[in-house]
């Protein structure tokens, strides 16, 4: 018995001791080492992240081209990709048999950071690692064998070029415009060049044994030579670690934007994890103060950077207005990049990717970017011509989902009437123009241009346009339109005007859920007007109706099995009785609660959410993750505030994970969240102050935030039902808002 009770508490002494010890590795570690890129590498159902490795917003993204984090084999590296889940440029794989180079290989040993990759090959045992500058990238294979051979190729269509013994350059064509590469070998090697069908494939060998072999490669959008100009700029002579020692760096710059303390462990990695998969768009593109543009098929001279892919149907609601916090000045250029898109190609773009616009989704939600950030006081950009696209897409271009040009009967009827008509369940459709997947999407175009039609008001009165202000807040009323009082939902209406029946509002019917909803069903479209909440309960009821029926979003069975259910919304994971979390039109939602006058349902419901599907963990992100769109949801929702309108320049306090958090802005102040006893339990706000003054209300401005200010916050295990609850103190939405005011304060 005595010796099993030493033995015991030497067991226990050896754990206080590693304890401590983490506790001072977590100290000294920096915010990247929290970094988990694997996180949510298998998609619930659809897309997966990447475990992808690059700088900040740059050009040069790499990740091991696999089904998902399952996948056991590698099918290639790139050497960079064309846009977020758009696919990759240039073929890569190191083997030692010439024979087999276009066959996936099963991997082990896998490590994933935002600065550095490594896998090993089971097999052949080859190493491969990589890491990043902007527009460059290292590789680093070791062969235990000693026989050194990588493979290259362009899938798409190009060339390959031997520029000397150990140096090639490249093309590779895709979507109407080029990718060069200029790369270079750190020992003798020899090429073996072959292709067909305008492909090529370079066999890259080295002279004799070596265990050791590296590539430095530059990417270019403009040319090779300026390939080979960044290779040099941004790589030169430096080594491997001295790269990876950079972009590790660059990653605790950014990351340490943002620091936290308390929490747990877990949600320390779930928060940097997040803030990082924030971090990787829009990608500058610009190569030494020029960029091509493959909106207009040029070469531009600018002194400001030209920033691409950015899906903002899914990024304005959170990603875009946390950039705006964190890198005003970046946000001016990302806005100023959208105002050259339209000036090249004639339309602000839907999604504006690599190659030019890509017409995904629905909505003008260009107008409510560009509002938000303007009326958070970044005006570092040309907001007339910006306004002018924004009007331009508004009344001239077609609302049709997954379509660009010039309008169709349908916007005519739009224009008209208010609405956009749906069919009845098996009629037939009559408009040549209406995408044959995608369908009317009748409900969700009506609420979303709506929406961005009061984004487009704001900046006709911010620029003295009062006749287009009242064309556009009349618009903005729109939604209205679409609502259905005695059935308590948005519903579809026919181009009589009559309500289509029969309709489920948790099925939404149709192809893919899209004739009347895009990706998500009625009782998630019934809380988009984000422009005119109080307009919406009023509708519903009033308020008390409204939070009942947000209760009832919560609570609500599927009617259904979800296989049933899953066959026609597979966007829509995430679950919570209707809400999903795992698609963007639903991330506000849970901040609805405020302005129902239930706050402390708010913090109830951000906690849980977070807590059930947000974990480190391969499924650990619910959804389509869509460059941000998510962990955008994540940071703020972690920190204890969120953005509910963009638009309208103000924040909702929810209830934060941490204790503390410190966000260091760029004019040299900082915003701080302090969090009291704060704990799994103790998620209820029962007293809060913002720079030491009482606050009654859960709310509060940009302007005040990004002056410098600490919100302290009292937490409890008990809900204060009062605080934040009287109509007085609700945060604003309201159709007569002037965003402007809510800028002086």
């Amino acid at each position: 018995m005595t010796r099993k009770k030493c033995f015991i508490d030497h067991r226990l002494w050896r754990f206080v001791f590693l304890s401590l010890l983490g506790v001072t590795f977590c100290r000294a570690q920096g915010p990247v080492d929290y970094v988990d890129p694997t996180i949510g590498n298998v998609g619930q159902l659809l897309e997966p992240t990447r475990p992808t490795v690059s700088l900040p917003f740059s050009m040069v993204r790499v990740y091991p081209v696999r089904r998902d984090g399952l996948d056991d084999q590698i099918h290639s590296f790139p050497l960079t990709i064309i846009s977020h889940r758009l696919g990759e440029l240039f073929w890569l794989m190191p083997g030692d048999e010439a024979g087999a180079w276009d066959r996936p290989r099963e991997y082990d040993q896998e490590k994933s950071t935002p600065y550095y990759y490594a896998a090993r090959f089971d097999g052949s045992m080859i190493e491969t690692e990589f890491t990043p500058t902007a527009r460059c990238g290292f590789f680093r294979f070791t062969f235990p064998s000693g026989k050194a051979l990588v493979h290259l190729a362009n899938r798409k269509g190009g060339d390959m070029t031997l520029e000397s013994s150990n140096a090639f350059s490249g093309f590779e064509q895709f979507s109407g415009m080029k990718a060069y590469v200029y790369g270079e070998f750190n020992h003798p090697v020899y090429f073996t060049r072959d292709g067909n069908d305008n492909k090529m494939h370079l066999a890259v060998a080295a002279t004799d044994s070596t265990t050791n072999l590296g590539l430095r490669y530059g990417i270019s959008f403009i040319s090779k030579e300026q390939a080979r100009r960044n290779l040099k700029e941004e790589i030169g002579s430096r080594s491997f670690n001295e790269i990876r020692k950079g972009a590790r760096d660059r990653w605790n710059d950014t990351l340490g934007q943002i620091e936290v303390t308390g929490g747990t462990e877990d949600q320390r990695r779930v928060f940097y994890t997040a803030l990082y998969r924030c971090s990787e768009r829009m990608v500058n593109i610009t190569e030494d103060g020029q960029y091509y543009s493959g909106f207009d098929h040029q070469t531009h001279q600018d002194s400001r950077p030209f920033y691409v892919d950015n899906w903002i149907w899914d990024l304005h609601r959170a990603l875009e207005p946390l950039q705006t916090l964190l890198n005003p000045q970046m946000e001016a250029d990302k806005i100023q990049s959208y105002v050259r898109m339209y000036q090249q190609g004639g339309w602000l773009p839907s999604f504006a990717v690599l190659w030019g616009n890509y017409p995904c989704m629905t909505g003008n939600h260009a107008a409510a970017w560009m509002a938000d950030v303007w009326f958070k006081g970044v005006h570092n950009f040309d907001l007339a011509e910006g306004y002018a696209g924004a009007r331009k897409n508004s009344l001239e271009r077609t609302f049709l989902p997954w379509r660009a040009g010039p309008k169709s009967a349908l916007d005519d009827f739009y224009d008209e009437h208010g609405y956009m008509p749906a069919l009845h369940p098996g009629e037939k459709e009559t408009v040549s123009e209406v995408h044959p997947f995608e369908r009317r999407q009748a409900i969700a175009v009506t609420l979303g241009h709506s929406y961005d039609d009061w984004c487009t008001a704001q900046l006709a009165r911010a620029l003295g346009k009062t006749d287009d202000y009242q064309l556009f807040l009349g618009r903005a009323a729109n939604y209205t339109n679409v609502y259905r009082a005695d059935k308590g939902f948005v519903w579809p209406k026919d181009a009589d005007g009559k309500w289509i029946e029969p309709f489920d509002p948790g099925f939404s019917g149709g192809q893919g859920g899209r004739d009347y909803t895009t990706e998500n069903s009625a009782y998630i479209y019934n809380w988009e007007a984000p422009q005119d909440l109080r307009g919406l309960f009023n509708l519903m009821g009033g308020r008390e109706a409204a939070g009942r029926k947000l209760d009832e979003l919560f609570r609500a069975g599927l009617g259904r099995s979800k296989y049933e259910y899953y066959a026609v919304f597979p966007d829509s994971t995430g679950l919570v009785g209707q809400f999903v979390m795992g698609n963007e039109p639903s991330l506000a939602i849970p901040y609805l609660y405020n302005h129902a006058g239930t706050p402390w349902k708010t913090q109830k419901r951000v906690r849980e959410l977070l807590d059930y599907w947000f974990t480190d963990t391969h499924m650990g992100i619910p959804g389509d993750e869509d460059g941000g769109g998510l962990s955008a949801f994540v940071v703020f929702s972690m920190m204890g505030f969120y953005p509910v309108v963009p638009g309208i320049p103000a924040y909702e306090l929810g209830s934060p994970v941490f204790d503390r958090v410190t966000i260091h802005l760029h004019n040299g102040k900082s915003l701080r969240v302090i969090s009291r006893n704060n704990s799994v339990n103790n998620k209820y706000i029962q007293d809060a102050s913002f720079n030491g003054k009482p606050m009654n209300r859960l709310w509060f401005t940009h302007a005040a935030a990004v002056a410098g200010a600490t919100i302290k916050l009292e937490m409890s295990d008990t809900p204060n039902t009062s605080l934040g609850s009287a109509p007085e103190t609700l945060p604003p939405s309201s159709m007569d808002l002037d965003p402007a005011k809510l800028s002086e304060r």
